[in-house]
C-alpha cells in the first residue's frame, strides 16, 4: 500500500487541507492519506496549540468515515520535538510492507535543508510537494525523489481561521460541518 503522510499540527483543520488530500488521493499514486497530527513543530515553538487529543478529534471530525483518509496519533509517542524522519522510521518498522511519502506545501521545501537528516530521508522517501501561493517550484530544491503536485493552489490558513472565530466571525465554511460544530461546543479559538 502507498501510503501519502500529510503533517501538521492542523490546529484546526479546514477545507483547504481536505482539499488537497483529496486531490493527493484522486491525482497521484497514493492509495491512502494519512493525517498525522503533530504535538509540536521544531520550527513553531511559539504556536499556541489545542490539546493534541481535541486536534486529533477534530481531524477525525473532519474526515469522518472516508476509507482514503485515516487520522494518525503516531506522534503523541514518540520523543519530541517530533522530527519527520525519526516519525518515517518508526512508521516502516510498524508498517514494512507499506511505501510512505511525505507530503509538504512548497513553503516547507523551502526550508527543507534545516530539517533533520534531510538527505536520508530524501534519499529514502518519496516528497509530494503542492503549490502555496508566492512560492514558484522551480525556484525550489530538485531531487529525484521530489515531485511537485499541480494541485489547486489554497490560501487559507489555520492562523486566519483562529484569528477570524477569536474576532466573533462566522466561517462555517471553511471548516468542514462537524469540526465546526465541535469547535463551536467547546469554544476553541474564542
Amino acid at each position: 500500500m502507498k501510503v501519502g503522510l500529510y503533517f501538521g499540527t492542523f490546529n484546526p483543520i479546514h477545507i483547504g487541507h481536505l482539499a488537497i488530500a483529496n486531490y493527493l488521493v484522486e491525482f497521484s499514486e497514493i492509495d491512502q492519506l494519512w493525517f498525522v497530527v503533530s504535538p509540536q513543530s521544531p520550527f513553531k515553538t511559539k504556536q499556541k496549540l489545542l490539546d493534541n487529543y481535541q486536534r486529533l478529534e477534530l481531524v477525525n471530525r473532519a474526515i469522518g468515515k472516508d476509507y482514503r483518509f485515516q487520522a494518525s496519533s503516531i506522534e503523541f509517542n514518540l520523543p519530541r520535538p517530533s522530527y519527520t524522519i525519526d516519525t518515517l522510521t518508526y512508521l516502516k518498522d510498524q508498517y514494512p510492507s507499506y511505501d510512505f511519502y511525505l507530503i509538504m506545501g512548497a513553503d516547507n521545501l523551502e526550508s527543507i535543508d534545516k530539517w533533520k537528516n534531510v538527505d536520508m530521508l530524501l534519499d529514502n522517501y518519496k516528497l509530494l510537494v503542492y503549490p502555496r501561493p508566492g512560492f514558484d517550484k522551480d525556484q525550489l530544491k530538485s531531487h529525484p525523489n521530489i515531485q511537485f503536485i499541480d494541485a489547486p493552489v489554497m490560501e487559507i490558513s489555520a492562523s486566519f481561521i483562529r484569528k477570524a472565530i477569536a474576532n466573533g466571525k462566522d466561517i462555517r465554511h471553511f471548516i468542514p460541518p462537524a469540526t465546526w460544530q465541535y469547535i463551536e461546543e467547546m469554544r476553541f479559538y474564542q
